[in-house]
């Protein structure tokens, strides 16, 4: 078992390293297995055979046959008083439902004959029909908010990185995302989750100069990532771009580049 010693969460999963919340090396926690032992009664100072045990013979006081036998003749008549009643409620609630139904059928018959045939007026059509309503949750326009939802998506992006967490990796990109690879040949979804592994030499990171571009349902984040392995630390330049698509933000590329030294990944 691990713990995260930030928020305190422990995992049962042995292949995480890292909190999937705040993102915090996890360390493992020792659990205490307490065994009690039972001992046999020592048999050579007592080896007398004890009897065994037989239960008491059944004891029906006078008259308690009789008072069962009146219950018996009883509850027949009690179940069927329940299921009378029950029938009976049951039977109101229909007959209320049909009056119900019939009641508004009957008003538009009458309408309908003391109005007067007007065969020279075609139907009006309704032009705001919502057939081509979209369902879809409008992207959010504040800016603040925006920042806000798209940094906790890269700390879990990074997480999910770290973790070699394809589940999290598939959630988090788009279908049509285009990733940066080995060689800065152009990445597809699928080849960026299959070649994903785990990284177990990062400490912490963390995210500094954040720049938010929203236009409509497009958003662009860029910034630096500082990654802390053991004595030393290694900055990035990266350049996320984010699409609102079902109800979220969803990343469809991503370009990273070593501060200093362009076009590497890490």
């Amino acid at each position: 078992m691990k713990r995260c010693s930030t928020c305190n969460r422990t995992y049962d999963d042995p292949n995480l390293s890292f909190c999937i919340d705040d993102g915090t090396p996890l360390t493992p926690v020792e659990t205490d297995d307490d065994t009690t032992v039972v001992r046999p009664r020592n048999t050579e100072e007592n080896d007398w055979n004890e009897a065994a045990y037989q239960p008491p013979g059944s004891y029906v006081p006078p008259g308690t046959r009789r008072t069962e036998a009146k219950r018996r003749r009883a509850w027949p008549w009690v179940v069927g008083i329940a299921g009378a009643f029950i029938l009976g409620i049951v039977a109101l609630s229909i007959a209320g439902f049909v009056f119900m139904m019939r009641s508004p059928k009957r008003e538009r018959v009458s309408i309908n004959t003391n109005q007067p045939e007007n065969t020279n007026v075609a139907p009006e059509s309704n032009s705001n029909s919502n057939a081509h309503e979209d369902v879809d949750t409008p992207p959010p326009t504040d800016q603040q908010q925006v920042l806000t939802e798209l940094t906790n998506i890269e700390q879990e992006w990074t997480v999910a990185n770290l973790n070699a967490d394809k589940k999290k990796l598939d959630r988090i990109l788009a279908d049509d995302f285009v990733g940066q690879g080995e060689h800065n040949e152009p990445q597809t979804k699928a080849d960026y989750i299959n070649t994903i592994e785990r990284d177990k030499d990062v400490d912490k990171w963390e995210f500094s100069e954040l720049k938010l571009n929203l236009v409509g349902d497009r958003a662009t984040l860029n910034g630096i990532i500082t990654y802390f392995l053991d004595e030393r630390s290694v900055s990035f330049d990266f350049t996320d771009k984010f699409v609102w698509r079902d109800g979220r933000w969803q990343a469809t590329s991503a370009v990273i580049n070593r501060r200093g030294t362009p076009d590497v990944d890490l």
